[in-house]
């Protein structure tokens, strides 16, 4: 006689997708601003004093014109040794990145670990209609990515 097995239909099961997740949900709002005028000392001091690593460089109008960074500091480091000076009192404009790679405020997440990932960059100013509005970090995306896979993610 054959076993009639008792284990009823299976259930259709929905593949959960993690919520679109945008930089603006995971960016600093509150930055620490710098202007091309500043002493590189002082931010170096504001660096120690935030336990920051680098921030955007904005223009008396406000409008995004670089971003210094320790990095950038190191320079102004190393020219002291090989110019065997003490560490002049230059401004943040001679040492700053001109040149700023930035992120919309809409990108989604895996699109900006993306574009992390294939530079070397630590931080992206975020714009929204062209103006300044935050910063996002390598370290904003790490914690986004956990606090995702801790919701949506298979944990095994």
């Amino acid at each position: 006689m054959p076993v009639k097995s008792f284990q009823g239909e299976r259930a259709q099961t929905k593949r959960v997708t993690p919520s679109k997740l945008i930089i603006s949900d995971i960016m600093t709002r509150r930055l620490i601003l710098f202007n091309p005028d500043q002493s590189i000392h002082e931010v170096m001091k504001t660096f120690i004093k935030h336990r920051i690593s680098g921030g955007p460089v904005v223009s008396k109008a406000g409008e995004l014109v670089g971003i210094i960074s320790e990095a950038d500091c190191m320079k102004e480091i190393s020219e002291s040794r090989y110019f065997n000076m003490p560490i002049l009192d230059k401004s943040v404009g001679h040492f700053m990145t001109q040149k700023v790679d930035t992120i919309e405020s809409s990108m989604n997440v895996f699109d900006a670990a993306a574009k992390f990932s294939k530079s070397s960059r630590r931080r992206y100013p975020v714009l929204e209609k062209g103006s300044l509005v935050g910063q996002v970090s390598r370290k904003d995306i790490v914690v986004a990515a956990l606090n995702m896979k801790s919701q949506t993610w298979n944990s095994k």
